[in-house]
């Protein structure tokens, strides 16, 4: 079986194409490339570099499965250039799930955002609330996802809402809050927290990955919106996991953002799905990978200031 994965050479998708190999798909891997290709080549993987924008340049031939990745990534970006954002995360996936249709593609998981409830005061935030999207980032999610879910008739539609993602990917995020958490400690011996009392899901880049899997082999069992996080936490809580590693210090600073929201999971654990690590996992390997020389920091692994610089005048 052919899977086509878009945004295949971001945080997620350097992670996931692997797996899909190893399982025995082949791939055939699509990305802008904005923030470089750390894909290794594999006799089953074609790798295309190309604009989502443009629905003529994605080949869908001999495609059966979609694993749609690409977006403008968190909320800071989106907000850069709503226009782009609109275009790329909200327009080009209508014309993809439109073609997809056309094409005779059978399956359909798209990757969505926990960050589309909004602000919450429940305690536990479950896929049958309404959403209340704040930043570009989150408005175009919940328009995806509603285009998507429009062709659940025509083929098999999946939406996976993640929690904040961790954990070492080679095409790293250092801008995320767990990466950026342990790399403050590792770099400068010293974490800086904004406010810190605000809890945030979390979910482990092994388990995001490997839940894309689970919807493959499930795909005619489980359809519709699924959330996917598995760790509720205090910002400070996190930054004290890091800083045990060393002994960095703390510095909790005064902060503007006083959201905090959690969600639940439990539909996905009913899928059978179990998660298999945690955020002190991802807290111990990026230590161990920096430590080794494995992990180092680039400027492409903050996202907000690579678009910023490098991305958004090439665009203009």
């Amino acid at each position: 079986m052919k899977i086509l994965v878009t945004g295949a050479c971001g945080y997620k998708g350097t992670v996931l194409v692997p797996k899909l190999l190893r399982a025995g798909y082949k791939v055939r891997a699509f990305d802008i490339m904005w923030f470089g290709n750390y894909l290794e080549e594999h006799p089953n993987l074609e790798i295309v570099e190309g604009d989502i924008r443009n629905i003529d340049s994605i080949n869908l031939d001999d495609i059966e499965t979609v694993i749609h990745l690409a977006s403008v990534a968190n909320d800071p970006c989106g907000d850069l250039d709503p226009k782009l954002t609109w275009e790329i995360s909200a327009l080009s996936t209508m014309q993809l799930a439109d073609k997809c249709v056309r094409k005779n593609v059978k399956h359909f998981i798209y990757a969505s955002s926990g960050s589309v409830y909004g602000i919450k005061d429940e305690h536990e935030v479950t896929e049958e609330l309404s959403l209340k999207p704040i930043s570009e980032y989150n408005k175009t999610k919940m328009v995806a996802e509603r285009i998507v879910l429009s062709y659940s008739e025509k083929m098999i539609v999946q939406v996976i809402r993640p929690a904040t993602v961790c954990g070492y990917s080679p095409r790293m995020r250092l801008d995320v809050s767990v990466n950026m958490l342990t790399m403050q400690s590792l770099k400068d011996n010293k974490i800086t927290v904004f406010g810190g009392e605000q809890t945030r899901p979390n979910i482990h880049i092994d388990d995001i990955t490997d839940i894309y899997l689970h919807f493959l082999n499930i795909k005619e069992k489980a359809t519709g919106v699924f959330n996917a996080g598995f760790e509720n936490l205090k910002i400070i809580d996190i930054a004290k996991m890091a800083s045990k590693l060393n002994g960095s210090e703390i510095v909790v600073t005064e902060s503007n953002d006083p959201r905090s929201y959690r969600i639940n999971s439990d539909k996905l654990l009913k899928t059978g799905y179990s998660p298999k690590k945690s955020v002190s996992d991802a807290i111990s390997e990026i230590h161990d990978l920096f430590n080794k020389g494995v992990l180092v920091s680039k400027d492409e692994y903050y996202n907000l200031n690579w678009m910023q610089n490098k991305v958004l005048n090439n665009e203009r």
